[in-house]
């Protein structure tokens, strides 16, 4: 008889570098979960594209949510080889102004979804990578190396995100792996709220003088989920933004 394909969940995996890296799982054989938080249409739409998908609605910010997501995957699939913890929130603000950046809504919002969710899932999956010797993989950003993104709450709450990557990493060694994706400026509904001119002048400061592809950040994403040799890293995928 043979095995069962490895499966994938992927976390806000409906659009965007979700959607890229449900796409690229599926073409390696993997059996991909799809977690969205509203836009069921549009999961249902990319599940039948990959053939086997399957969508979950769960939100990221409650922990009970998360819980069970997990075993509704674990339950669907029968075992987790990969979870790709992809959710992120900001609320974009004027980063001049100090008043506009000491929202204590945006900040609690920002650590639940930025670090906790993060926490709550590997949390949640652990007993099932231990089983196959999974990978955990979440999704930070340049924000959280270089101190500004979109907001201070989400530049400091992607910068602990890193920092908790490597405790949890040391945590849950030896059998599973848990690493980081830093993006920079990607083209997808994220960037809408950016102007022309702001991304133009991103594109310009780039030493490659291109945006960073949701493609070329996936295939960062399958190369961690298949090597068995790294754990607690940051990779940044910036173009050259950040030197």
């Amino acid at each position: 008889m043979p095995s069962p394909p490895p499966v994938a969940l992927i976390t806000a995996g409906s659009a965007g570098l979700g959607a890229a890296t449900a796409r690229l799982f599926a073409a390696h054989g993997y059996r991909v979960i799809v977690n969205y938080s509203a836009n069921a249409q549009r999961a249902e739409a990319l599940c039948a594209e990959l053939g086997s998908g399957i969508a979950i609605q769960a939100d990221l910010a409650s922990r009970t949510d998360v819980r069970r997501l997990v075993r509704e995957a674990y339950g669907v699939a029968g075992r987790l080889d990969v979870v790709f913890s992809n959710g992120g929130w900001t609320r974009f603000s004027d980063t001049t102004s100090l008043d506009d950046n000491a929202v204590d809504a945006d900040w609690d919002r920002a650590f639940d979804v930025n670090v906790k969710s993060h926490l709550w899932l590997l949390q949640a999956a652990r007993t099932y990578l231990d089983e196959t010797e999974g990978a955990f993989i979440t999704t930070a950003s340049i924000a959280g190396v270089q101190g500004m993104g979109s907001s201070l709450a989400y530049a400091a709450t992607k910068a602990a995100q890193l920092h908790m990557v490597k405790g949890l990493a040391t945590m849950v060694a030896p059998k599973i792996r848990v690493n980081s994706v830093s993006p920079g400026l990607l083209e997808t509904e994220w960037a809408e709220r950016f102007s022309e001119e702001q991304k133009a002048a991103h594109r310009e400061k780039t030493k490659l003088k291109r945006f960073v592809t949701v493609e070329d950040v996936a295939a960062q994403v399958l190369s961690l989920a298949t090597s068995k040799s790294i754990t607690g890293q940051n990779i940044i995928i910036d173009a050259g933004y950040t030197l």
